[in-house]
């Protein structure tokens, strides 16, 4: 079974949470020149371009443990690349440089730059495969959610932690055939639903801020790789999260053994997820419900980002006017 290496967490330089926002910033914009412009390929290979660039000039000495894909599916930022000047501590990283690829292409809502930092191990290695979830922000009691119990009975435990009907109450889940029977379920209790085309990750950290988003709670299959960044921003704002691997494939259970997983029927807390110290930065690609998307001024770009700290559990909005457009630019 994979395990975090609580050891490991020996305490992340603070300076690194700034560094981590530089990083999110200048993938956020690469991919911003193309939103709206139909080519999701063009738009997650600049932030690709952008986010590795950037990594490489920290001083880190990190792994990717989630990424595009592994070696042979992508030729930057696959699982186990190295990236960092080496200079600093040993460290592991998931990112997803464009968070909603189809909605970037699109020009919809909640497109961002995604990227988690932890020390070595503290990382749940997720192999790339479906995954089942159930996420819900902080303030409630540590039973409230199971993810093996009946979706009712998650809603109306909710509501009743809430203090309000279950009709006041809303879930957030991708559309898609697969959760047709969820949505049906969920209906028949009274609650609203978000339904959401793309961008998993936005949709759990959202039940974090219920007042701010309108969203209580998060169920259903997204991917695997995408819960472990949900799970790492839940680990610094507060909130519960449960997960289990879905998987259909020979070849996703070898993955999986192959990534330390040996229970692909294990049930994964947020603890286990990721580990107590963990740094975590999102950018605003388009405009969401936390995060402004970018803004291209005459002479500035504008962006708006979420920096992250478990350890201290500190949250901070970081809106930034970059007037030298040039460090945008690829070398």
């Amino acid at each position: 079974m994979s395990k975090i290496n609580v050891s490991a967490a020996s305490g992340l330089d603070r300076i690194l949470t700034l560094e981590l926002a530089r990083v999110a910033e200048r993938a956020a914009v690469s991919a911003a020149r193309l939103r709206g412009h139909g080519d999701e390929m063009a738009a997650d290979q600049a932030a690709v371009d952008a986010m590795r660039r950037e990594l490489n000039r920290l001083p880190i000495d990190g792994t990717v443990v989630i990424g595009e894909g592994e070696r042979d599916e992508a030729p930057m930022l696959y699982i186990g690349e190295n990236v960092g000047t080496k200079d600093g501590p040993k460290v592991d990283i998931a990112l997803d440089p464009l968070e909603g690829t189809t909605i970037c292409a699109k020009n919809l809502p909640n497109s961002l730059a995604v990227i988690a930092l932890a020390p070595h191990g503290g990382l749940l290695n997720a192999p790339d495969s479906y995954m089942d979830k159930i996420a819900v922000g902080p303030g409630y009691s540590s039973s409230v959610i199971d993810l093996d119990a009946p979706v009712a009975e998650n809603l109306a435990s909710v509501a009743k932690e809430k203090g309000v009907d279950i009709n006041q109450v809303t879930a957030c889940v991708l559309d898609r055939p697969r959760h047709a029977r969820l949505i049906e379920d969920i209906r028949a209790t009274g609650a609203a639903i978000r339904l959401i085309g793309d961008g998993d990750v936005a949709g759990i950290i959202h039940t974090t801020d219920p007042e701010e988003t309108g969203i209580d709670i998060y169920v259903g299959i997204g991917g695997a790789p995408e819960g472990v960044l949900a799970a790492a921003a839940l680990r610094c704002i507060g909130g519960q999260m449960q997960s289990r691997l879905v998987i259909t494939r020979d070849e996703q259970v070898d993955r999986a053994h192959r990534m330390g997983i040996e229970d692909i029927k294990k049930k994964f807390t947020l603890e286990e997820m990721a580990g107590p110290d963990v740094l975590f930065a999102a950018t605003g690609v388009t405009d969401g419900n936390m995060l402004q998307g970018v803004r291209f001024g005459r002479n500035h770009i504008s962006t708006h980002t979420v920096v992250m700290r478990s350890s201290t559990g500190t949250v901070r909005y970081i809106k930034a006017q970059h007037h030298q457009l040039e460090k945008f630019h690829l070398d």
